[in-house]
Order: C-alpha cells, then structure tokens, then sequence
C-alpha cells in the first residue's frame, strides 16, 4: 500500500490495527556509463514497495535528493546538504509520528545518507531503523556470486542490474565494457559511505564515473534475483522492528 494512494479512511484503519510504514532514500547523481540518474532512489523506493507489499505495510513516498556533492562535476547529479536532508528526514518522521506511525523503517540506497541518519533523533515513543538494500547475506551471497571484486563502489553492477530489471538497460559501450580500475582494499575501507573528495577530483579521478564498479557485468536476470532477495530479507527484518 502506498500512502499517496491512500484515503485517509484507509490509512485511519490501517492505523487501527498497525503502527509500522516504510520511507527510502536514495540519491540523484551520476551512476556511470550505463547507470540511471536515479539509480540509488529507483532501487530503494521499489525495494520498500516490495517489501512493504509482503510485509501487509504502508510505503510513504521517499527522498531522491539527498547529498551527492562528489558527483557534481557530472551532468544530471543534484545535491543537497546533509544538514537539509537531516532536517527534511527529521519533519518527515515527526509528522509520520504525530500521525501513529511509531515505527519506521527507512530502506536506504545511498552510501552518503548514512552518516545524516545516524544523527536524527525521533519522537519520544517513536522508533526509527534504517538499513540499506545491501545489508543483507542473502542479497550478498548474489553479489558476490555475480560480480565478486567487481562489485566496487559506485554504479555498482548489482544497482545497475535492478534498474535493468524495472526500468531499461542500456547497452554499454566498447569502453564501458572494459573493468575499470580495481580499487585496493584499503581505498574501500577509507571512502565508505561515500567519503570522497572535491568534485573536480572526483571526476578526475574516476573519469566515466564508475568507482571500482564493472557496471557491464550487470543483467537484467541478476537485477530480479537482487531485488526480490532484498525486498524478502526486508520485509522480514521490518516485521521483527515492528515487534520490537
């Protein structure tokens, strides 16, 4: 169910028996050669409709502009700061509580979110848990059987895949189709969660856009295995927090 779809008659009864709701985030930024614009937004929202489906929940509409400003030296990216996105989640999630809504679960898709989220405070009574699609050993054991070291870091081929999946692929070119630079281990370790520096060195640096990231090994099948792994293990995770 999703809440701008809904009456209020409906959401009053469903608040009658239930007090969960799903939010996404993602982002609006470059995701390489043959990655949507929306990419982080597109996989988080159709994530938590998903899982909001088999968990019998509401699905409130949820963020695409959040901070990205590392990839703004790419055409298409718009960011916001993190402290308007902290402040947005923030009203979003005190209006949801003031509604009945004391248990939301927010499905992320962008690495650079996290840090914001970290620091919101709820409602007295309200409880928030976030957890990105990727979190998951299930979801994880597909990763890493498709794509290995490959996975990388940004436009990633598991993302692109699921946007293959439930929006269109596009086909790569020759040079997309060759691996991009392998990053070391330590390189991962020291811009998780999107720690990377000024956009004109972002783009330099990474000059197609791809992050570590093989984007050409993506399919259209991976991106059905992904997404339907992702949305189960979220659902089942939404359904224990929602008891909680």
């Amino acid at each position: 169910m999703k809440l701008d779809h809904m009456t209020w008659l409906e959401v009053e009864s469903y608040l009658a028996q239930k007090n969960g709701i799903f939010l996404s985030a993602g982002s609006m930024e470059q995701h390489g050669p043959m990655g949507l614009i929306g990419t982080d937004a597109l996989c988080a929202s159709a994530i938590a409709e998903k899982a909001a489906d088999l968990a019998d929940a509401i699905c409130a509409p949820g963020f695409s502009y959040t901070p990205a400003p590392f990839n703004t030296a790419f055409p298409g990216t718009v960011s916001i700061s993190a402290e308007l996105f902290l402040a947005l989640v923030s009203d979003v999630v005190a209006g949801l509580s003031a509604q009945g809504f004391t248990r939301i679960y927010i499905v992320n898709g962008h690495g650079a979110n996290l840090a914001p989220l970290t620091q919101l405070t709820p409602p007295s009574g309200t409880l928030v848990h976030y957890r990105s699609w990727w979190d998951f050993e299930p979801v994880n054991v597909l990763r890493k059987a498709y794509y290995g070291d490959w996975e990388g870091m940004h436009a990633t081929p598991s993302e692109i895949a699921i946007t293959q999946a439930l929006h269109r692929r596009i086909e790569p070119s020759e040079t997309a189709k060759q691996p991009p630079r392998k990053l070391s281990p330590d390189y991962m370790r020291a811009h998780s969660g999107d720690r990377h520096g000024p956009p004109d060195q972002h783009r330099r640096d990474f000059p197609d856009g791809r992050v570590g990231s093989h984007s050409a090994l993506a399919t259209p099948e991976h991106g059905r295995h992904l997404f339907e792994a992702a949305a189960a293990a979220i659902a089942e995770d939404f359904s224990q927090f929602c008891r909680s």
